[in-house]
């Protein structure tokens, strides 16, 4: 089913985390209309997935729920989730977009009352949790989901579950019948706030990510110190489910090395940072030890820095660890490498290992169209028009502050645009 919407002249913000909602708000508060076009059935983003966010440990909810209010009360945005761009063609002032809407089976009447969750068995991983638990297979994604809607999972469509779901639907909300639909409009100007992915740790085979079970990344690490994450804020060894006394923290786990990412990621060393005071804060008693080839922090971050470097429970071990062998024993991952001030030989003993993984953009999938412009890590730099811009973690690796403040840039670049092309027409 295709259907023609006349939107120009609209700005489409492609991205529905902290930046492109940013975005889109900035330009629909200059009067814009805006379009914000968001893959996942909600909005947040990773920001939506993280404990706290650096420097002020603010939760998620400090900035989202501003935001969530702010598009709510604003008739110039039009949310659209479960939408990727399928194809972009046209030019600065005049783009056509085609759009493909993927089916939620829940409409618009959903209370997000739960009763369909209650009544369907399947299980599915949580995607929200990086996959550490299931959830069921009709689902509200998170606490703080916009739109508060919940979602069935294409798996029980057809199926024993799905019938049960909308049985014990009372407002007619579960629409098993709903099919994939392809929207094409006219904009002016495009943002793309596409975000950015943890790079793949299993790459990383030295460390042993795809081996060993208490070898885990630094954002599942994030989810399990969250009260509402998979183990309720406890910091709990996969492999069985004891608490971790004694965490290493590994630096540039992908980041700075040719063979991986060749950039600085930028916001792995400050999150290794704030998740040691994740561990103070759950067990004071726990030790953190962080392997690193040198801290980088910017601006007031020092201040951050300083005090975790005052916590007696947080060592420092200038390294480039080399490999991650296994305690059979005790299913402990043991590190092995030379620290550099000194050049002593270590094999370092621990019971959970955090892989601080850098950040690569999130363009896997995503179709770009040809007169995109990105560096040599692909993060999108613009177009050769000048009518697309990326903004936030799908411009540069940046952590949520900047985030923003790039986002704001991109809208007002975009919103020129509009009026540049609008001048030119009337002249």
């Amino acid at each position: 089913m295709t259907a023609s919407i006349a939107t120009n002249p609209t700005i489409l913000v492609v991205g529905g985390g902290i930046a492109g909602m940013t975005a889109a708000l900035e330009a629909a508060e200059c009067g814009k209309q805006v379009i914000l076009a968001e893959k996942s059935p909600t909005l947040g983003g990773r920001t939506s997935m993280l404990y706290r966010y650096f420097p002020k440990m603010c939760h998620p909810t400090c900035g989202l729920e501003i935001n969530l209010k702010r598009i709510r009360g604003n008739p110039n945005v039009r949310v659209m989730t479960m939408t990727e761009v399928a194809a972009v063609s046209g030019t600065r002032g005049d783009y056509t977009v085609t759009l493909k809407i993927k089916p939620r089976y829940v409409n618009e009447n959903c209370t997000a009352c739960g009763d369909c969750g209650k009544a369907v068995t399947t299980e599915v991983p949580n995607t929200f949790n990086y996959g550490l638990d299931k959830v069921k297979a009709a689902y509200l994604p998170h606490a703080m989901a916009y739109p508060q809607r919940y979602v069935i999972d294409p798996s029980i469509v057809g199926t024993a579950d799905g019938e049960a779901a909308k049985a014990a639907c009372k407002y007619g909300a579960v629409d098993l019948a709903m099919q994939e639909q392809t929207v094409e409009l006219k904009v002016g100007s495009i943002v793309w706030a596409t975000g950015w992915r943890p790079y793949d740790a299993n790459r990383i085979q030295p460390y042993g990510y795809d081996r060993y079970q208490n070898v885990i990344t630094s954002v599942e690490f994030e989810r399990l110190c969250d009260p509402r994450g998979p183990t309720g804020g406890k910091i709990l060894r996969p492999s069985d489910g004891k608490e971790a006394k004694n965490i290493a923290f590994i630096q540039c786990a992908g980041s700075r090395d040719e063979n991986h990412l060749r950039h600085c990621s930028r916001i792995c060393c400050m999150a290794t940072l704030k998740q040691t005071m994740y561990v103070r804060e759950i067990d004071p008693t726990a030790k953190s030890t962080v392997y690193y080839i040198d801290i980088r922090v910017i601006d007031r971050l020092e201040d951050f820095y300083q005090d975790v470097q005052k916590d007696p429970n947080v060592s420092f071990v200038k390294s480039k660890v080399a490999r991650i062998a296994l305690n059979e024993a005790n299913g402990n991952p043991i590190l092995h490498g030379v620290n550099t001030e000194g050049y002593h030989r270590y094999a370092n003993e621990h019971d959970l290992v955090v892989l601080a993984i850098g950040m690569e953009p999130e363009v896997a999938g995503v179709k770009l169209p040809d007169d995109i412009i990105l560096d040599s890590s692909k993060f999108i730099e613009g177009s050769k028009s000048a009518g697309m811009f990326g903004a936030g973690s799908a411009a540069s690796p940046l952590d949520v502050n900047r985030a923003v403040q790039s986002a704001t840039a991109a809208a007002l670049r975009a919103v020129q645009v509009i009026h540049k092309t609008a001048s030119t027409e009337a002249a």
